[in-house]
């Protein structure tokens, strides 16, 4: 059984699976056809955020709910098709997931990403039964920076906040981990290190962290 003291949880794009660049493929070719120039500048600003989020700011606040869906869905089938056959982890994201999982860590995964795309990057990665849990961007009322994913996760493990480590790639997920009461590692993979300030342990790669060293972690906020 997994430990309810201590407990690992992880956002995807960005930290377990490189899709940045995928999504940005996808984004720019909604847009663009909706006669919106939508630059790496501009996405790198909102990666990591729900898509209404970053509809609404590529298109304007007044962008309606039914619009939304639609772009939503016609990005994420335009990303499942591209990254299908072209997923790739992170260097020494899977090695971690599975030290965590032999050192009994509770580990879940809480992303913006519609299920859809969580079951299919996971299952490509051969990582899906690591996880104990799963929340799904749908299932909270409000994106990172917000805490309501990560306090979810943590409902579902059974695990206090302050028994939680959070891996982040992105600025707002590093402040939601913050404003959950948690600890967070941020990975420089998508921001630089200066950028995630906010983070109680900063990496360039995820190979420079074991389950021993998070334990530690852990061990000495208590």
């Amino acid at each position: 059984m997994p430990s309810q003291t201590k407990a690992v949880i992880w956002d995807m794009d960005g930290v377990i699976a490189d899709t940045g660049p995928y999504h940005f493929k996808s984004w720019h070719y909604v847009f663009q056809k909706r006669g919106v120039d939508f630059t790496e500048e501009d996405f790198k600003r909102i990666f990591g955020q729900r898509n209404d989020t970053i509809t609404r700011g590529a298109l304007g606040k007044d962008v309606s709910q039914s619009e939304i869906e639609v772009i939503a869905a016609e990005k994420e089938n335009y990303f499942r098709e591209a990254v299908r056959q072209n997923i790739k982890p992170f260097p020494g994201a899977i090695e971690l997931i599975k030290d965590l999982y032999e050192h009994d860590f509770s580990i879940a995964l809480a992303s913006s990403a519609p299920p859809e795309n969580i079951q299919l990057i996971l299952e490509k990665l051969g990582v899906k039964d690591f996880f104990h849990a799963i929340v799904y961007g749908r299932e909270v009322t409000e994106g990172k920076p917000s805490p309501q994913g990560f306090l979810l996760a943590a409902r579902k493990l059974g695990v206090e906040a302050k028994n939680c480590i959070v891996v982040e790639d992105a600025v707002a997920g590093v402040t939601a981990a913050k404003r959950a009461g948690m600890l967070g590692v941020a990975v420089t993979n998508t921001h630089p290190a200066n950028r995630l300030a906010e983070a109680d342990l900063i990496v360039s790669s995820l190979e420079q962290v074991s389950a021993s060293y998070l334990e530690k972690l852990l061990s000495q906020r208590k």
